[in-house]
This record gives C-alpha cells, sequence and structure tokens, in this order.
C-alpha cells in the first residue's frame, strides 16, 4: 500500500512540474501575453489529475473549477481595510468549499462522505453570511436547499454573487 502511495505522490508530483514547466515556457516565449491566473491554476490542476480514471473525468473537472475560482476569488485589491479584506478573501474560499462539498454530493457514493459534504455546505454558507452580516453587507436571497443529485446539476445560485470589495462599513 505504502508502495502504491508513494508511486502515485511522485506521478502527482511529475505532473504538476510539467504543468509548472508548460506555463514557464509559453510564458517565456512570449512574456506580453501570460496566463492569466484562472489559466495558470487550472494548468496546475488539470496536469495533476490527467491520470485519473475516466469515470471520475467529470468529478476531477468540477473540482478544478471550484479550486480555480476560489482561488481567483481570493485574489484581490487591498482596501486599506483589514476586516474587508479579509472577509473579501475568505468568502471566495467558503465557496470553494461549497462547490467541492455538491461535487461530493452529485458524483461521491460513500455515504459517510456524502453527509460530511452535506455538512460543509451548510457550515460554510452559515459563515459566509455572518462574514458579510458583520461586514453590514446584504445577503444574497435564499433558495431551497437541493435534496437530489439532479437539483445540484441545475447550478444553485452562488454564494459569492454580492461583491465585497470596496464595501464601506457604517461608522
Amino acid at each position: 500500500m505504502l508502495l502504491f502511495i508513494r508511486s502515485r505522490f511522485r506521478l502527482s508530483s511529475w505532473a504538476v512540474t510539467a504543468g509548472l514547466i508548460a506555463t514557464a515556457t509559453a510564458l517565456a516565449a512570449n512574456p506580453t501575453e501570460a496566463p492569466s491566473l484562472a489559466e495558470y491554476l487550472t494548468a496546475i490542476c488539470s496536469a495533476a489529475f490527467r491520470s485519473a480514471p475516466p469515470e471520475e473525468a467529470s468529478f476531477l473537472s468540477e473540482n478544478v473549477g471550484a479550486m480555480t475560482r476560489m482561488m481567483v476569488g481570493m485574489e484581490i485589491k487591498p482596501s486599506g481595510d483589514v476586516d474587508q479584506d479579509f472577509a473579501a478573501m475568505m468568502i471566495p474560499h467558503h465557496q470553494g468549499a461549497i462547490d467541492m462539498a455538491q461535487a461530493e454530493l452529485r458524483h461521491g457514493h460513500n455515504q459517510q462522505l456524502r453527509r460530511i459534504a452535506q455538512g460543509i455546505i451548510v457550515e460554510q454558507q452559515q459563515e459566509i453570511a455572518a462574514m458579510r452580516l458583520a461586514l453590514g453587507q446584504p445577503l444574497p436571497p435564499s433558495v431551497p436547499a437541493p435534496n437530489r443529485p439532479s437539483d445540484l446539476s441545475k447550478g444553485a445560485p452562488r454564494a459569492t454573487s454580492t461583491p465585497t470589495t470596496n464595501v464601506q462599513k457604517e461608522p
């Protein structure tokens, strides 16, 4: 078992390294057209998943998207307000956890992990709401919780739909 884990780790490490080299080579070839952060992250994440079985492709693709949106969302312009900046970075981070948990609910089969994913969704949504309330920001409209995998595929509204940057606190 340990040998299997080590060989998968080496393979993943190699895939990430290959993605980084490909990105660096493209940047060196044309430095004026640097890849966006989203393109860079997608390349790194996708490279690590290339050796995955085909039946996992949809799940992994959703997770690459979730991680990319999360990292791009966490890239903020500092506002001069530490509290505002903290929430501006943490809300996309929490939304990334929600998106990954929804992918588990759509594709996973282990009932214990599915229950954990449901808990993650509820807890992270509550924390996003608490951060917005602490800053005096409006909450997004309420929507019914998905109760079937097909509901998740319809795409529930994202908790990050209300921007958090450049919002002034009340005195």
